[in-house]
């Protein structure tokens, strides 16, 4: 669900079949948390997307700008569902604060203070 201007609220189905499960690790499968906060910063550049009123185009790029207060409180694993809520604190001069909190199961797994910035790409022929 999505309040425009405010917040976003994402779903990530965690399973056996991702391709860090391998290596993260071999006998005790962990989602990575450095993931948990890309998930949500994905969650945030769409709802930052719907707030402008466009669409992601290969002219421009959003990337992150900072990652502040991240902490991880519970792993993830395969099977586990998690609810990702991502708010808009404040945006000023093009740099979008967020706070992102991840549940599963209601408890908090992980939580962020993230900036995000769009940037247009320079497209010079090389």
């Amino acid at each position: 669900s999505m309040k425009i201007g405010e917040e976003i609220t994402a779903l990530k189905n965690v399973t056996i079949n991702e391709p860090f499960f391998p290596g993260h690790f071999p006998y005790h499968p962990v989602m990575p948390g450095v993931l948990i906060v890309e998930a949500m910063a994905q969650a945030a550049a769409i709802l930052s997307f719907k707030t402008m009123g466009v669409k992601p185009s290969d002219d421009s790029v959003y990337y992150f700008a900072g990652i502040d207060s991240a902490r991880f409180k519970k792993p993830v694993s395969p099977g586990d569902q998690i609810i990702l809520n991502v708010k808009i604190d404040r945006i000023l001069k093009g740099i979008w604060k967020y706070s992102g909190v991840a549940r599963v199961d209601g408890t908090i797994v992980a939580e962020a203070q993230m900036m995000c910035i769009l940037k247009a790409i320079d497209k010079k022929e090389k």
